[in-house]
């Protein structure tokens, strides 16, 4: 058992807190027992797992599962995995993963989703989830954005993270071109636009655009956009959170969508 903050592995995960690391090594840390399930439901590669033997005895079978398919396992005193974790009270298990991004196809048939320079991690993690939910194809997110695998980016996605197809892009507008050239419609939100998004026909493949919580879409991508839509809003609430725009549109994109199979 691993009882010393000193060892080499648990010094190892705590420098994964910080996302350069993370970058430079391509890998990163699930933390808590939904999203080791989720990880393992998926097939996702776990490279080490560690756990408290009280977190063992209370899931027994969850721990042979992570010895059988992770490469390295270790128990790890509660001290330990309490230093090893970002959150504040773990539950008793911690591993490090490999950073393998599953690619989605640019080739759109049903609706993809492009988020540029997002900042929160929990609005990314909440799109993320959405996205699963409403049967996104997959999303394209720009390099300067919140890292995708920020531990609280993993939370939030409430382990959908290993179910959605997703790239980091360094210019997204390359790729929203090649979808233009190729007949893709490109639905952006707007505060100036006329058209409701339910009057969007979101039956043909679709990309729905989002930007930054504060800023909105750069003016470029703003541009490249086929179609503006709206969000209506009474009183005076200027907008919504980008991750309830994103269900509002994926969620008309799948309603629609029901209809037209239907």
């Amino acid at each position: 058992m691993l009882t010393s903050l000193q060892n080499p592995l648990v010094k190892f995960i705590r420098k994964l807190h910080q996302a350069k690391v993370r970058r430079s090594q391509a890998q990163f840390l699930l933390e808590g027992t939904h999203l080791i399930q989720e990880a393992l439901a998926a097939d996702y590669p776990l490279q080490v797992a560690c756990y408290t033997p009280e977190w063992q005895q209370a899931h027994a079978d969850l721990a042979l599962a992570l010895e059988q398919r992770a490469d390295r396992v270790e128990q790890v005193s509660a001290a330990v995995l309490e230093g090893m974790a970002t959150t504040q009270h773990p539950d008793g298990v911690v591993a490090i993963a490999p950073q393998v991004f599953r690619s989605p196809n640019p080739a759109i048939q049903g609706i993809g989703l492009v988020v540029e320079t997002l900042q929160d991690p929990g609005n990314l993690g909440t799109i993320i989830r959405t996205a699963v939910a409403a049967g996104a194809e997959g999303l394209w997110l720009s390099a300067d954005s919140v890292a995708p695998d920020h531990p609280k980016v993993l939370r939030a996605s409430a382990g959908q993270w290993f179910r959605l197809p997703l790239a980091v892009v360094d210019d997204l507008s390359s790729v929203v071109t090649e979808w233009d050239q190729a007949g893709v419609q490109l639905v952006a939100t707007s505060s100036h636009a006329t058209t409701d998004y339910w009057s969007v026909d979101f039956t043909q493949p679709t990309v729905i655009v989002l930007g930054n919580e504060g800023a909105g879409l750069s003016k470029a991508l703003q541009r490249q956009a086929t179609v503006e839509v709206c969000i209506p809003m009474a009183g005076a609430v200027e907008s919504l959170n980008v991750g309830i725009a994103a269900a509002l549109l994926l969620y008309e994109a799948r309603r629609q969508r029901s209809v037209v199979e239907v």
